[in-house]
């Protein structure tokens, strides 16, 4: 007699999910970091608050420190109210897209060849609408957490969320009131590796650490002047040196805990030396496949030269000369960092921070950490999660400042030669339907068990 098998039937969250990602990329919510033409967040969190409103929630919505900054809050009682709440938190903008260069619309949402595409669909409109869907199903179904759930879907975030988290932190705490931990985007999907055995195994990687964000300023001044005399002090050569000595500067080799961790689990998997002091790790990093350029940039703090400006006229020599420099620090680096730049940039250049905000790293242990491996071995026996450190940021920064504990935890099981890490802001943005599927499983039995 032939064993039964029980199918598996999905959740209202999980029939719901594509559908609603698909909607949230509709809404053009471009952000160009310019507040005057950002658009399309005020929209897309009220109907945001629409679907949660839909299915009794009660939902708080505030505009942050600029007309149409749109965020949405809403809190679901769990079994045990005397515990801290957990946060959900997701960025509704995107960055922009031109959609000449697009295969589809970047805003259509289209759902086809198994993906649903569109500008956000990995950052981060995939992990709204898995948020959304659970949210909606535990309402809809009475279902209890064993904690309080808060459900909170924010502004600015591709900007460095001055007018989102940051404001929100500063001007209404009370929001976050109760808060211990919180996850969010940029963590929970799938890399899959060769074992050494021959096997796979699909490592899930948890963000437990990001790099402090900073874009630098420089500034050259020398003595204007016409450009045919003889010129000592011209400040666009003085800027043009500094820059070279920096951005061609290659920053020391620190190792945190989170990439310690992530390098000795895939030597451990894989048999291959994932030693950062190996003259080739980048080519044994490579074998990782796209993840490779996010691991390899938190080895070492990065200072790129991005823009430069000086002048208004051919044969004038400029006053003043600037430069702007991207700057991504690791944990406990930034005091080491600037002292570093000082030397290089040397003293007749000033540098001053346009946007500085806080590197981050949290240990991967816990009960929180012990709920994501359950809820990933539920789904998938091959899974493993494992910490890692993104070299960009998240609103996690912000969050962090009030004391919650922050990952990155936005679960998917991708197929193993989608280039994920170059989805992130780039052309033709699109998620697997079945990861989404996947996800919104994991998150159901995550919040269930957290």
């Amino acid at each position: 007699m032939a064993e039964h098998v029980s199918a598996h039937i999905p959740s209202r969250a999980e029939n719901e999910v594509v559908d609603l990602v698909s909607q949230l990329i509709r809404f053009d919510t471009s952000n160009t970091g310019d507040p005057a033409t950002t658009r399309g967040e005020r929209a897309c969190a009220e109907w945001v608050a629409a679907q949660l409103e839909e299915v009794g929630y009660e939902t708080v919505y505030v505009e942050s420190g600029q007309p149409g900054r749109g965020n949405v809050f809403a809190r679901l009682a769990g079994a045990d109210r005397s515990r801290g709440a957990l946060m959900l938190h997701g960025h509704l903008d995107v960055v922009p897209a031109e959609p000449a260069d697009w295969s589809v619309h970047p805003f259509s949402g289209a759902v086809e060849d198994g993906y649903v595409w569109g500008r956000g669909a990995v950052d981060m409109k995939d992990m709204v609408g898995m948020m959304l869907a659970v949210a909606r199903r535990f309402k809809a179904e009475n279902i209890v957490p064993p904690r309080d759930l808060v459900f909170a879907f924010v502004a600015d975030e591709e900007a460095g969320g001055t007018w989102g988290c940051q404001w929100l932190v500063k001007h209404r705490p009370d929001l976050f009131e109760g808060i211990t931990e919180a996850v969010g985007e940029v963590g929970g999907f799938s890399l899959t590796l060769p074992r050494r055995d021959g096997g796979e195994r699909r490592f899930y990687l948890v963000e437990t650490a990001e790099k402090g964000l900073g874009w630098m300023r420089l500034t050259a001044k020398g003595r204007a002047g016409h450009g045919s005399f003889l010129h000592e002090e011209n400040a666009v050569t003085i800027l043009s040196q500094a820059v070279a000595r920096l951005g061609s500067h290659t920053f020391p080799l620190v190792i945190s805990d989170s990439v310690a961790e992530f390098l000795a689990a895939a030597s451990e998997e894989t048999g291959l030396d994932f030693d950062p002091m190996s003259p080739d790790i980048e080519g044994t990093l490579a074998k990782l496949g796209s993840i490779a350029r996010i691991i390899g940039a938190t080895f070492r703090d990065t200072a790129n030269p991005t823009m430069l400006q000086a002048g208004y006229k051919a044969n004038v020599i400029p006053q003043t000369a600037q430069a702007i420099v991207d700057c991504r620090i690791l944990p406990g680096r930034l005091a080491e960092f600037e002292r570093t730049v000082d030397e290089l940039i040397g003293p007749d250049v000033t540098r001053d921070w346009i946007t500085s905000l806080d590197s981050y790293e949290t240990s991967f242990d816990g009960d929180l950490v012990d709920a994501m491996n359950a809820a990933i071995l539920a789904h998938d026996p091959l899974g493993r999660t494992v910490p890692y450190m993104l070299s960009a940021g998240t609103d996690a920064k912000a969050f962090a400042k009030l004391g919650i504990r922050c990952f990155g935890f936005a679960p998917l099981q991708l197929p193993p030669d989608l280039d994920f890490a170059a989805l992130f802001h780039g052309v033709d943005e699109r998620v697997p339907v079945e990861a989404l599927r996947f996800g919104t499983r994991v998150m159901e039995h995550f919040l269930l068990h957290s």
